[in-house]
């Protein structure tokens, strides 16, 4: 079967980036796009509750993948570090972000057809 005769697969959902996908890396994308200037390493740290170590691991994988700015400075005689979005990182997150809705469209649509009370977001629970 050539690639044009495969059937559609429409819950494969090939726009869940792996690299945003994990949770650690989901909470930072999401307190950086809350704000656009950018955060200190210790805001991220505190508001996504990791370490250093895995805060630092995982700013490196997002830097890598060009989605965050990490930029290293002074604030005073202290070391400081700020993170940000970039932009094409916050046009993948929105993009992310667009198929989660669709996944959250399409799981509350086939749960639907059973006959218990939806919960807030429309996904009905048996």
């Amino acid at each position: 079967m050539s690639k044009t005769d495969a059937p559609s697969a429409p819950f494969a959902y090939d726009g869940l980036d792996r690299v945003i996908h994990e949770k650690a890396r989901l909470g930072l994308l999401t307190s950086l796009m809350a704000h656009p200037k950018g955060l200190a390493f210790a805001d991220l740290k505190q508001l996504c509750g990791l370490t250093d170590g895995n805060l630092s691991r995982h700013l490196q994988v997002l830097q890598e993948a060009g989605l965050v700015d990490v930029i290293k400075g002074y604030e005073g005689n202290r070391p400081h570090t700020t993170c940000r979005l970039t932009k094409s990182g916050r046009r993948r997150f929105l993009d992310y972000l667009a198929v989660l809705e669709q996944l959250v469209r399409d799981a509350a649509k086939a749960a639907g057809k059973g006959e218990s009370t939806p919960n807030r977001l429309g996904i009905q629970h048996a």
